[in-house]
């Protein structure tokens, strides 16, 4: 019997990711494919699905099989993941009517929340929900479309997510996962039905996609598909899910009181739980794993707040990496070596898109408090890391507040180069945190799930082994003394500003 591998692909903001492992689970190939994102206009944020979305994943897979000199009939299943929250309306044949809408970091359809809100009132949200509506909602989405751009709208023959499209490509069939139908609410049930009640404020019933498990098996290959991936045709493919829920699987969040701290373009945090907690402020659902809950959150800025600080702020660190100079990135931790924890009491609300959990508030914008002359942009470099570990530490108290146990929690995504960063997230939050051996991320994690559900493995637990930590960044007693004190301030100063934020 010849060998088998397992294939895994995720596309990301501006980046997407392929891994060929082996039956061992060892690693067999990687590769990266860099894209743009498109702003258009402000708060509008959006990808050419067939361009980057499927064109990526061929570039990945046909490089995968090359570099692997593997023959593509010994890869026994694919899994794949992308940002999740999207929307693309497609025709029959699977094509794009419309660049896709991304997730929370596009807050256009501000007037449909509003509307929506009045529609409903306050209780009825907070029973279909569980929480205020946010950015990262999909039905708001579709209805921006149908207000917006009715011809699109009436053409669509279903509304997908980033996972839905690529899985469509390769199979033909219009699925989605039950991690990601909540991002859909209040279109589906818990069940996975499509709740005809309250879809038919945003579409009909049809045009929404079949709810599976994560982990089934929804079809193979097509000799389309085939082609242009350079797959074989009848590959197994599985019902995909967001980067998020694959990152988690990636670092062995595999029992409740794991959690993952995701350092992406965004944050993105995902707590493994036994039950289910229901609390406004974040995210609940149901997690990849059999059985199992999630609490979840998401801000809008992490890696997209570090990249707008190289390109506007340090844009000569930018330049000299441009001209075969050292990474800009690192050249600018360079300057912050000599910048104390809480940054000379320079405070940053790090809002520059918005942002979703624990606020959920399109509206709120970024905020620098305590600029002095004595300042520098390290400085605010800086302090716009401690901003974002302000609020990763807010979400873990809103799940201690819930008596959940935090017993480990692990740091994934590119912001994990950054050891600086991480050894603030430490000392804000009080917390150890890991990162795993390897690093590649959500793409892993789908890799994993693809030899599970083609049963190389029984369960998730037979991987623990396989995923050790690397690194451990311990608190610091003293910086975390200080953060103490400097986090009274952060999570005082959004609430005295919101008002004025709404004003702008």
């Amino acid at each position: 019997m010849s060998k088998k591998y397992y294939l895994g692909v995720d596309i990301g903001t501006y980046e997407s990711k392929g891994v060929l492992i082996d039956q061992d689970y060892n690693l067999i190939a990687n590769k990266a494919v860099r894209h743009d994102l498109e702003n258009p206009q402000p708060n509008h944020y959006e990808h050419d699905a067939e361009k980057v979305w499927w064109g990526d994943l061929c570039q990945i897979t046909r490089g995968l099989i090359a570099e692997s000199g593997i023959d593509p009939a010994q890869i026994a299943c694919v899994g794949s993941s992308a940002l999740g929250a999207d929307c693309v309306p497609v025709d029959e044949n699977c094509r794009p009517l419309r660049k896709a809408i991304l997730y929370g970091i596009d807050s256009r359809a501000v007037g449909e929340m509003e509307y929506m809100n009045g529609y409903y009132g306050e209780e009825k949200i907070n029973a279909l929900w569980g929480r205020p509506l946010c950015s990262s909602d999909v039905a708001p989405k579709i209805l921006w479309i149908k207000n917006n751009e009715p011809e699109v709208y009436q053409r669509a023959h279903k509304f997908l997510t980033a996972t839905s499209y690529l899985t469509a490509k390769l199979t033909g069939k219009y699925v989605i996962d039950k991690f990601l139908i909540n991002t859909f609410t209040p279109c589906y049930k818990p069940d996975g039905s499509v709740d005809e009640e309250h879809c038919q404020l945003y579409c009909r019933p049809d045009q929404l996609a079949e709810c599976r498990e994560t982990l089934d098996i929804v079809g193979t290959v097509t000799a389309q598909a085939a082609a242009e991936t350079g797959l074989a045709e009848g590959t197994p493919v599985l019902t995909g899910t967001d980067d998020a829920g694959a990152e988690a699987i990636s670092t062995g969040i595999f029992v409740p009181g794991d959690m993952m701290v995701m350092l992406g373009s965004s944050c993105y945090l995902i707590y493994c739980s036994d039950r289910l907690v229901i609390d406004p402020r974040l995210w609940h659902d149901t997690f990849i794993l059999p059985g199992a809950y999630s609490i979840t959150g998401g801000t809008n800025n992490a890696g997209t707040l570090t990249r707008w600080f190289r390109d506007n702020i340090f844009f000569d660190k930018l330049a000299q990496q441009e001209e075969g100079g050292r990474n800009a990135y690192e050249s600018i931790l360079d300057e912050l070596e000599d910048i104390p924890a809480g940054s000379d009491g320079l405070i940053t609300l790090p809002y520059f898109a918005g942002e979703r959990t624990p606020i959920n508030d399109p509206h709120a914008r970024g905020v620098l408090l305590g600029l002095t002359l004595q300042h520098t942009r390290a400085h605010m470099y800086k302090s716009a890391l401690e901003g974002v570990a302000y609020s990763i530490a807010q979400h873990l108290d809103i799940i201690s507040e819930h008596q959940q146990p935090l017993t480990k929690i692990m740091a994934v995504g590119g912001g994990t180069k950054n050891k600086l960063w991480l050894q603030i997230i430490a000392d804000v939050t009080g917390h150890d945190i890991q990162t795993a051996k390897i690093t590649i991320g959500a793409s892993f994690g789908d890799a994993l799930m693809a030899a599970v559900a083609a049963g190389n493995s029984e369960s998730f637990a037979d991987l623990d082994e396989k995923i050790a930590p690397a690194e451990v960044y311990k608190p610091n007693p003293e910086n975390r003394a200080v953060y103490a004190r400097h986090r009274k301030v952060f999570d005082e100063l959004y609430q005295r500003t919101k008002d004025l934020m709404r004003e702008l």
